[in-house]
Parts: C-alpha cells; sequence; structure tokens
C-alpha cells in the first residue's frame, strides 16, 4: 500500500512540475525532454541522463539504450525495446507501453494497456483503468495492483431493542483520491472537448469569439440562466403533463457548462501554443486547454473558503456564453456607435 501511494505521489508531482521546464534539443543526452506533438526516439546504444515528457507523441527506447530518469507520455505509445534499461519510473496516460527491456521502477498506467515481453523486469505496477498483458518469462519483482474506490462498512444492527453502539464505519479520508478524481474528470472533459473539435468546430470558433468579445455579459446569461431554469423546471414539473419538458431544461444545464468549458479550453490552448511560438492543430489545442482548465478549477476547487470563487467564475462564463449564442449557431450582433447629430449652419441675423 506505502508503495502505491507513492507511486500516486510521484506522478501527480510530475504532472503538475512538468509544464515548467525547458525545452531541450534532442541532441543533448544530458538534460530533460519536454515535446508537445511530437515523437521521441533514443538511439540504439545512447543515454540520456533526464527525464522524459512527451504530450501526443510517441516514445521509442531502441536497443541496448539507457534512460537515467523518469518517463510520462500523455496520449501516446511507448516502446522499451530488447536489453533497454530505464533507472526511473514509467508514467502512461491513455496510451499503451511495450516493455521487452529491464525498469528499475515503477509503472502507473491510466486508462491504457502495458505488455510485458519474456525478457522484461519490472518492480511494481499500478493500473487505474488500464490492463497488464504479462508473457512468459517476464518479471516483476513487486506487485500488480489494481486499484478500487475504498469501502465502507457498514454499522451492524442491534439484535435487542437497546441503544445501539455508535456505528464503527472505517473511512479513511485521503486527498489524493479527490485529485486523482480531479485528474480523471480533466481527462474525460478533454476527451470529449476533442471529440465536438472533429465535429462542431465552426460552433466552437463563433462561441470563442462571443467569450472574447462579451465576457461580463457572458457572465451575466450564464447567473440568470442557473437561477431562472430551475424555477422554470419545477413550475413545469407541477403541471405533470409538462414533466419531460422539464426533464429536458434541467438536462440543458450540465449540456450547457460541458459545451462552454470546451468553448473556453479551445481559447486557452490556442494562447498558450501561441506564447510557445508553436503551430497545433485545433484537436490538441483544444484537448490541453480544457483539460488544464478542468484540472486547474478542480484543484482550486479543494481550497477551503475560497475555492469555490474560481469554479463559479469558470461555470457562469461557459453557461454563459453557451446560452448567449445558443450552443454556438448564434454570433451575437454589437450595436453600432450612434450617429453624430447633423450639423446646422448658423444663419446671420438680417440687416
Amino acid at each position: 500500500m506505502k508503495k502505491n501511494t507513492l507511486i500516486r505521489i510521484l506522478l501527480l508531482m510530475a504532472l503538475l512540475l512538468m509544464p515548467t521546464m525547458s525545452i531541450h534539443a534532442q541532441t543533448s543526452n544530458n538534460n530533460d525532454v519536454l515535446l508537445f506533438g511530437e515523437n521521441y526516439t533514443l538511439g540504439e546504444g545512447e543515454t540520456l541522463n533526464g527525464s522524459i515528457a512527451v504530450f501526443g507523441g510517441n516514445i521509442t527506447i531502441e536497443k541496448d539504450a539507457e534512460v537515467n530518469g523518469s518517463i510520462a507520455i500523455f496520449g501516446g505509445n511507448i516502446s522499451l525495446e530488447e536489453d533497454t534499461t530505464v533507472n526511473g519510473d514509467i508514467a502512461v496516460f491513455g496510451g499503451s507501453a511495450s516493455v521487452t527491456g529491464e525498469v528499475n521502477g515503477d509503472m502507473a498506467l491510466f486508462g491504457g494497456q502495458a505488455t510485458l515481453g519474456s525478457d522484461s523486469s519490472i518492480d511494481n505496477i499500478a493500473t487505474f483503468g488500464g490492463q497488464v498483458t504479462q508473457e512468459p518469462g517476464a518479471t516483476v519483482s513487486g506487485e500488480i495492483t489494481n486499484n478500487t474506490p475504498p469501502t465502507i462498512d457498514a454499522p451492524e444492527v442491534p439484535n435487542t431493542p437497546n441503544v445501539p453502539n455508535n456505528p464503527d464505519v472505517n473511512f479513511n479520508v485521503n486527498p489524493f483520491w479527490e485529485i486523482l478524481s480531479t485528474f480523471g474528470r480533466a481527462v474525460a472533459v478533454a476527451a470529449i472537448g476533442m471529440l465536438l473539435t472533429l465535429f462542431l468546430q465552426p460552433q466552437l470558433d463563433r462561441a470563442g469569439a462571443a467569450l472574447i468579445s462579451q465576457p461580463f455579459i457572458a457572465g451575466g446569461y450564464g447567473l440568470i440562466a442557473i437561477i431562472v431554469v430551475p424555477v422554470v423546471a419545477v413550475i413545469l414539473a407541477i403541471t405533470i403533463i409538462l414533466i419531460p419538458v422539464s426533464l429536458i431544461a434541467v438536462m440543458a444545464l450540465p449540456l450547457a457548462w460541458l459545451f462552454g468549458v470546451i468553448v473556453i479550453g479551445q481559447e486557452v490552448g490556442d494562447r498558450f501554443a501561441k506564447a510557445i511560438n508553436q503551430v497545433w492543430a485545433p484537436v490538441l489545442s483544444t484537448g490541453l486547454g480544457t483539460f488544464v482548465i478542468v484540472l486547474l478549477s478542480g484543484l482550486v476547487g479543494l481550497i477551503p473558503c475560497v475555492g469555490w470563487l474560481g469554479s463559479s467564475i469558470i461555470t457562469l462564463l461557459a453557461i454563459g456564453v453557451t446560452v448567449l449564442t445558443r450552443f454556438g449557431t448564434f454570433s451575437p450582433m454589437s450595436y453600432p456607435p450612434a450617429a453624430a447629430a447633423p450639423s446646422v449652419d448658423e444663419i446671420p441675423p438680417a440687416s
């Protein structure tokens, strides 16, 4: 259990700190490597003294190569060929891992698949919705753990009418479960955003333009929608006949939030790509921006007393821009400036 907790701590810290690292050329093997939308290959017999992080690309460690550091890959595949050595931990988010070499560390798998070849060796493996295939001859010196949510022991029912004892509920509050839940939600929303980009790009662009030009109006629309929609849904439900319409009104709010958050994520991703002088496909920029927005708002929401403020602002803007643009199908018109009054020539007095 201690090893699994350590894996989670290392992975979460790596994910939060990786965006602050510098991008180094692949010709130097004494620095950390951070790539967005590119593949990384460590050539045969080469040695890298540093960590590797790749977003939206693949990692290949060729035969007899050695990595003295940890590896994290998001949305891609990693391949460790024969006689390779990794002196560090490996984290795979939404991809697959093929290991036929030696890993002197642990592996964490988030929603992907790992294949251990017959000549592979590794310490521990922790999976979060992933699968591990172990071929004959593969060595796992520790254990393979499939993490599940904590269970609650229900109190026993007393056999006599006497006053029952206080229930003993064994529930260990672990903040890392909250963080992992926030991370999983961010990955899910980012994946939906990337999917919507393939089919609703014009609607997302139209809503994004309205958000940038009229943010306060969008926030006002969001506040009105949050107040009015529940009241209208209750009134419709009272009539009984209009209960289906009431259910549609209730479902519209979370759908509006989802669409609006993806719009905000697209704007954040586009500006991040421009800041680092990169030209990314809309799918990649929208996915990364949405992931960052949902993750940061969720982590800020864990802060007592003031954490709700950040997520509330995101919610108001998301729902408001969706209502303002009708899910991106309508462009709000800005009022033109008022025309100046025509000048009247002064008539000289009659002599």
